[in-house]
């Protein structure tokens, strides 16, 4: 047993192993080693590979017939041998050295051309993926550039717009133009919010919405505009200012606060309307008188009143005061209100109040003689939430 070299695969293997452990191919019986130059060849060719020498026969059965050849002379005819003479074996020994030196030298270049081509095959190959690698590279490189400026562009994020910059300085110059612009007007945006805040002006605020619609800053300047506006309710403490603050900011955040502050007021304060609706009252009561007209005097009386001193009078005794007013002398009387009404306000229930009224009436008398007398009262009454009145005195007074 030896060692020899698989002629398919050049592994060190044993010339007695049935297939090289490493590619597989059949080795005992199959193989054969030049004498010449040692090359493991198959049987199956006609000669040497590395040397081209001619050397053994094979039988069919693969076993080596013992017969030497070189150039079609028989190496085992002794008689050709032993009749050569040394300068055929030196002729012979300078042409195998030939012969051996060509087929290495061809192997050479055969290899050396094999390796050229192997190289310039890698040096193609690693450009083709190279190239591909690039291309995907940019691809993918252009179409981040491109999700990434969208983003950008829908942001209000004066850092999102700047990273662009910073990480894209290659990108489209319309692209970069673009967000460019973009963080200028954020930055503007900023500074006039800034000025905005500084003034504590609801004017200012509110232009600055108009200006900026949208803004990231639109709740907070409604929330300072909402504080102005409360404050300024606070310091003005009047029902229309309360008012005002509700109509105005139906959602802020002092809003049960300007409720309450309101009804609190109204509690207490006397509107316009209100003091006109009590004039009215008074008004239609004394014209009533001045004119004899029952149904005008008790339309705005409560079915009892405290009247003169009398508990629970009816509308019948208010009708009976009137008559009295008119006695057998008299032509005609003039009642009027003198002056302004002082007016009190108390809440009795839910939004529901009474009205403590305080005035000064003229009582002018026209006698059927032609003489004619003036009185002067101090009117003292008492009107429910429904405008009808509950308690009334007079006062005469005396100068």
């Amino acid at each position: 047993m030896a060692i020899i070299k698989c002629p398919e695969c050049g592994h060190q293997i044993s010339d007695k192993a049935p297939v090289c452990p490493n590619c597989g191919v059949e080795i005992a019986g199959k193989v054969t080693k030049c004498p010449f130059c040692g090359e493991v060849y198959f049987n199956d060719e006609a000669a040497c590979p590395h040397c081209h020498k001619q050397t053994l026969n094979h039988n069919d059965d693969g076993q080596q017939s013992g017969i030497y050849r070189d150039n079609g002379v028989n190496r085992n005819d002794k008689s050709l041998v032993i009749g050569a003479s040394h300068q055929d074996d030196d002729d012979t020994s300078r042409q195998e050295n030939v012969d051996k030196k060509d087929y290495c030298d061809n192997k050479r270049y055969s290899q050396g051309k094999k390796n050229k081509t192997t190289l310039v095959l890698s040096i193609i190959i690693a450009l083709i993926v190279m190239s591909i690698c690039v291309y995907f590279y940019y691809n993918a490189k252009t179409n981040n550039e491109q999700n990434e400026y969208e983003f950008a562009m829908n942001s209000n994020d004066q850092e999102v717009l700047q990273e662009y910059l910073d990480n894209f300085k290659d990108a489209p110059q319309e692209h970069l133009d673009s967000v460019a612009a973009h963080l200028q007007i954020l930055l503007k945006q900023k500074q006039d919010w800034t000025n905005a805040v500084v003034s504590n002006s609801k004017s200012a605020l509110l232009d600055y919405l108009q200006s900026y619609p949208g803004s990231p800053y639109q709740k907070e300047a409604l929330n300072k505009i909402d504080s102005i506006d409360w404050e300024q309710s606070v310091k003005l403490n009047t029902a229309d200012a309360y008012q005002m603050y509700i109509d105005e900011h139906s959602d802020g955040a002092h809003y049960e606060e300007a409720v309450i502050a309101l009804k609190k007021i109204k509690s207490n304060e006397v509107s316009l309307d209100e003091e006109l609706a009590i004039s009215n009252i008074f008004y239609n009561f004394f014209v009533s008188i001045n004119s004899k007209d029952e149904n005008g005097l008790t339309a705005n009386i409560g079915e009892y009143i405290n009247f003169l001193g009398k508990q629970n009078a009816t509308k019948s005794d208010i009708v009976l005061f009137m008559h009295k007013l008119y006695k057998d002398n008299v032509e005609n009387m003039t009642w009027s209100v003198q002056g302004s009404y002082e007016i009190h306000k108390k809440e009795i229930g839910n939004e529901q109040y009474e009205y403590d009224t305080t005035f000064m009436a003229e009582q002018k008398v026209k006698n059927i003689d032609g003489t004619e007398n003036a009185n002067n009262f101090r009117i003292t009454a008492k009107v429910d939430p429904d405008g009808k009145i509950t308690e009334m005195s007079m006062t005469k007074i005396i100068e």
